[in-house]
């Protein structure tokens, strides 16, 4: 059984890992595309490896680590013993070949925790934002690691005590706090259809556990105050949920459900009234009709004619099709995860498709062999063109300019997001801003003087309590040192203002939740007036809130917007005209995020998250002398261990003898910080002493080429036991005595061996 043992390990070595993920179909492995040259930032409580070539952002996310650690402690109530590993990439299509951890990588996935070594493993996100909620959200689940795995007793098996939706929803609640207009849609959406879950219904698939998990979290501490997170959390990792509420909380579960359904009907129910939801236009892409239960970034083609949008209809994956923007009918799947192989994924999350001018091709993003790559396809699915952008390996939100000579996408590089203008004939790359603020979301006018794009310049520029974004125009006929000269928009501060679009009147429709629900609004370039153009009591919006949702026409005789409209669970595409619109003019100044806020039961209880969330980013940075750069050295650390862990000792007497048997064995795996390296180790012992046996084996995965060698000494024990018959014994008195005869026969071999593996 040993010899398969270590055969086993060496497959496992060996192996395609085929661990299904988002966006992944069944066959496909996760190679390493490339070598990432990493070093060492160590701080007073983590050790930092990155490869980014930053020094001041690998400074500024030094320091934003430790001030999320001295969050997360005061309410968690726990200390690192030891440095904590965080593993950055630069992007997401780098992250995606980590060997931190064996199963593949979806591109909905924004960030690791991994539970034996606690590390931290993301990539840096496509906005400053983002970047700092996936890291504040990461770091909350190495505290929890750490408090069950270290805690006077508790182990690594009371993870299982604690439900999916209360892990992830403490990260987010930890992270973000109580005011997220995200969130507070979907609890909108619950009360509106009258699907507030019990708090056991919460163990359902179906409630998101992020959403969920973030308004529970906000409910029990807006009625106990913060305090109750470390010993709730504690209590339910010890005991389960329902012992834990009776003793931390003082009721059954049953009750505490009952004032959290009440709590979030009278939260919200002010804010619905007795409206129903009533979407402006008609809805062309619906569950109902013909699209799936996820349809989203709808882009308009430039005549107006065709939508192409993301949608799970295709079963296995999240597919790209077109559709009739009239009708609504499928015209065709543009791009199949499952089908196009060319392609290791599709960027759905965050980015949707371009159209060229002639409305007769689409570019969108893909990931192929470590980096992003822009795909250009027909409308019958054919490719046209596939390429990575030079010296940007990481992009999204491609905007076709309307001469067709180019794209500009939202580039990462080096942890910095920038805009990039990419010329299609020589693949010539132009940065248009440069600086260490994010630009996303870029949108053409229809003449391409015009760019329109959001940032939050504005808002780390002001040390906003949160980031948010604000809108911005780039005047490509101008410019300030070689970069375009830009007008910033300062309407609605403090609120997000996402996704601008041109109309075919040179205005700017986006997307803003300024009064805590999240509509469409309209600027008007010349005047600088802001017009609202829906009151949806759900709102509007993508798989996330910086997703596109919005796309419009510029032909005047098609001057429709289509949206993406979130209600009953469901994301649907709708068709509005411009006369279908409201048209009422607010205030730019005009922003109340108190429909975004959760409910809070108790007004008088403490809150140390919202006091201090917004304190983060002014806390005092470390002295240099706190931070000490070293190089990487893959030091082996225990990553597994099982087998039996012990050894059993036995005896037993038959036929005037004593046998003496011995059985046991452990099976020992350690790797580096970076999965590149591992090392498996085993002994065992099946029998006497003799039967001594080992095996040890060593895998690089660094490279794409793996490569290994391992050597054994296995023991063998073979032979027979029969009965060979009767056998006369002499007596004393020469009579004779008769008795059974049996034998024993015992070979015992060794086998040494020594094996090389390779794999691509």
């Amino acid at each position: 059984m040993k010899k398969l043992a270590f055969t086993f390990f060496c497959l496992l070595f060996t192996m395609i890992w085929t661990v299904p993920a988002g966006a992944q179909y069944f066959g496909r492995n996760k190679p390493k595309y490339e070598n990432f040259d990493f070093k060492v930032l160590q701080t007073p409580n983590f050790e930092i490896y990155h490869y980014l070539d930053n020094p001041e952002l690998v400074e500024y996310l030094a320091n934003q680590t430790e001030h999320w650690y001295q969050l997360h402690q005061a309410v968690l109530l726990d200390t690192f013993s030891q440095k904590n590993p965080l593993i950055f990439y630069n992007d997401h299509a780098d992250f995606q070949q980590t060997n931190t951890i064996g199963g593949s990588i979806g591109v909905g996935t924004g960030g690791v925790t991994e539970g034996f070594k606690n590390r931290v493993i993301m990539p840096i996100a496509m906005s400053n934002a983002q970047t700092k909620h996936v890291l504040g959200h990461e770091l909350v689940h190495a505290f929890q690691y750490h408090i069950v795995i270290n805690g006077d007793s508790t182990n690594l098996r009371n993870l299982n005590n604690l439900p999916l939706w209360m892990v992830e929803g403490l990260a987010e609640y930890m992270s973000i706090g109580r005011v997220d207009a995200n969130t507070s849609l979907w609890m909108r959406d619950a009360v509106l259809h009258d699907k507030v879950p019990s708090i056991k219904d919460l163990n359902n698939p179906q409630y998101f556990p992020y959403r969920w998990g973030q308004a529970f979290w906000a409910f029990i501490t807006g009625l106990k105050g913060d305090e109750i997170i470390a010993p709730l959390f504690r209590s339910t990792a010890k005991y389960g949920l329902e012992t834990a509420i009776k003793k931390e909380v003082g009721m059954d579960q049953k009750s505490l459900s009952e004032l959290w359904v009440n709590a979030i009907k009278n939260h919200y129910g002010p804010y619905l009234g007795e409206k129903k939801e009533d979407p402006i236009g008609k809805p062309i892409l619906t569950k109902d009709k013909n699209g799936g239960r996820i349809n989203v970034g709808p882009a308009l083609s430039p005549n107006g004619k065709y939508v192409a949008f993301l949608s799970e209809k295709g079963l296995f994956s999240i597919d790209l099709f077109i559709a009739d923007a009239i009708t609504g009918e499928i015209l065709g799947n543009i791009h199949s995860a499952t089908k196009s192989a060319h392609l290791d994924d599709l960027n759905f999350i965050e980015s949707a498709g371009t159209w060229s001018p002639r409305s007769d091709q689409i570019a969108f993003v893909g990931v192929k062999k470590g980096s992003n790559v822009l795909v250009i396809k027909d409308l019958k699915g054919k490719l046209i063109e596939s390429f990575a952008i030079p010296g940007l390996p990481g992009f999204s939100n491609p905007a076709w300019s309307p001469d067709g000579k180019s794209i500009v996408v939202a580039g990462l590089k080096n942890g910095q997001v920038d805009l990039y203008q990419v010329f299609l004939r020589n693949k010539e790359v132009v940065q248009l801003t440069n600086d260490k603020f994010s630009e996303m979301a870029p949108a053409w006018n229809e003449d391409g003087s015009l760019l329109a794009f959001a940032t939050d310049q504005r808002s780390m520029e002001r040390g906003d309590d949160r980031w948010t974004f604000n809108l911005a125009v780039m005047d490509l006929s101008r410019g300030v040192n070689d970069l375009p000269e830009v007008r910033h928009l300062d309407i609605f501060a403090g609120a997000d203002n996402l996704n601008p679009v041109f109309d075919n009147d040179n205005n700017i429709l986006f997307l803003s939740d300024r009064d805590g629900f999240r509509n469409l609004y309209k600027y008007d370039l010349w005047t600088g007036k802001v017009f609202q153009q829906t009151r949806l009591l759900t709102g509007i919006t993508g798989i996330t809130p910086y997703a596109p949702a919005i796309s419009a026409s510029f032909q005047e005789r098609r001057d429709w917007v289509l949206y993406t409209h979130y209600s009953n669970g469901k994301y649907g595409i709708y068709r509005a005209k411009a006369e279908e619109l409201l048209e009422e003019e607010v205030l730019a100044d005009d922003v109340n995020l108190a429909a975004a806020t959760l409910p809070k039961v108790d007004p008088e209880a403490t809150d140390v998250i919202a006091i201090n969330l917004p304190k983060l980013d002014k806390l005092p940075s470390l002295p240099a002398s706190e931070l000490q750069s070293k190089p990487y050295q893959p030091k082996f650390k225990l990553d597994y261990i099982g087998g039996s862990a012990g050894v059993g000792v036995g005896t037993s007497q038959a036929y005037g003898g004593t046998t003496t048997g011995m059985a046991g064995g452990v099976d020992l795996l350690f790797g580096d910080m970076l999965g590149d390296h591992q090392l498996y180790s085993g002994i065992f012992l099946n029998g006497e002493i003799y039967d001594f046996g080992a095996s040890i084996a060593y895998l690089n995965k660094k490279n794409r080429f793996n490569w290994g060698i391992g050597f054994s000494h296995l023991p063998f024990s073979t032979g027979r036991f029969g009965y060979v018959g009767l056998d006369p014994l002499p007596n004393s008195d020469n009579s004779q005595l008769r008795f059974d005869h049996y034998i024993l026969d015992r070979i015992r071999t060794f086998e040494e061996k020594l094996s090389v593996f390779a794999q691509y």
